[in-house]
Order: C-alpha cells, then sequence, then structure tokens
C-alpha cells in the first residue's frame, strides 16, 4: 500500500462545505472544549469574517490539523485556532501548518495568543513575546507577535 501523503487546505468560509466546516469546528471542540476542559464559546463569530483563512491539514480523512488567520484591523493578521488531532501528534503538522500560514500572511504584522508552554514552539516561527502572562480559561497564555518583514 502506497504511503498516505498529507496536504494543505486554505479556504475562506464562503468556500467550506458544510461536511468540512463540521469536521474543522469538531476537532476544535474535541480538543479546546473537551480535551483540555475549557467550556468557553468556540464559535465566537469570527470564522464567517471575510478576511478569515482556515488552513488546515489531512490525509484525505478528518483534519490532522487547524488553524485560522483573522484580519484584525490595522493590517494586522491574527493566527488562532492551533491544532493537532491527537492520532497526528508528534508528525510535525503543527510546524508545517505554521509555515503555510505564515506564507498566506506573507511580510505583514502578525499577532497570536500562544498557550504558554508552547512560546518555544512560536518564537522558532519568529514570534516574540509581546505581553505579559495572563491565565484565560484556567491555562497561562502569552501575547506573541512577528514584525514585518522589510
Amino acid at each position: 500500500m502506497p504511503p498516505q501523503t498529507t496536504e494543505v487546505r486554505t479556504a475562506t468560509f464562503a468556500d467550506l462545505d458544510t461536511r468540512t466546516f463540521h469536521d474543522l469546528l469538531k476537532l476544535r471542540v474535541d480538543v479546546f472544549v473537551v480535551e483540555q476542559n475549557c467550556p468557553y464559546p468556540e464559535l465566537d463569530g469570527r470564522d464567517v469574517e471575510p478576511g478569515t483563512r482556515h488552513l488546515w491539514l489531512t490525509d484525505g480523512g478528518a483534519p490532522l490539523a487547524y488553524l485560522r488567520i483573522l484580519a484584525d484591523p490595522g493590517g494586522v493578521a491574527r493566527i488562532g485556532r492551533v491544532v493537532v488531532a491527537p492520532r497526528a501528534r508528534g508528525g510535525g503538522h503543527a510546524s508545517r501548518l505554521m509555515t503555510e500560514a505564515l506564507a498566506v500572511v506573507g511580510d505583514g504584522p502578525c499577532v497570536l495568543e500562544a498557550q504558554s508552554y508552547l512560546v518555544d514552539f512560536y518564537a522558532r516561527h519568529g514570534f516574540t513575546v509581546s505581553g505579559a502572562e495572563y491565565v484565560e480559561d484556567g491555562i497561562p497564555h502569552t501575547p506573541m507577535r512577528r514584525e514585518p518583514r522589510h
């Protein structure tokens, strides 16, 4: 049997079919709400904004990893909801997806709110700490920023 390959998919909300959007939300809820035990409003209204880009990795089945890029005011991109399915962890999927996301973002400024234990991971992708650590939904977070590249 040939080895399975993963591919990166990118879409706006308008370009997502209902099954794909369901599968992406299920992954987010399964990890952020259930696994991390954080009852919070996962559906925050930002998924449907015209400037939002959804990126995910698939091997033809359920998504392996996902993130979204939001268009914040002032031309700042905001990466969030970075998640890897439990069955796919340790395979470099988060790093591959971040690399793809930063290619989409391009040379402009980019921010994110990192779960603090992942600060080093995001630093490897050019982000630096931009504020004090805070606790949200019982999990320490650290604001991070990647400056524009000229």
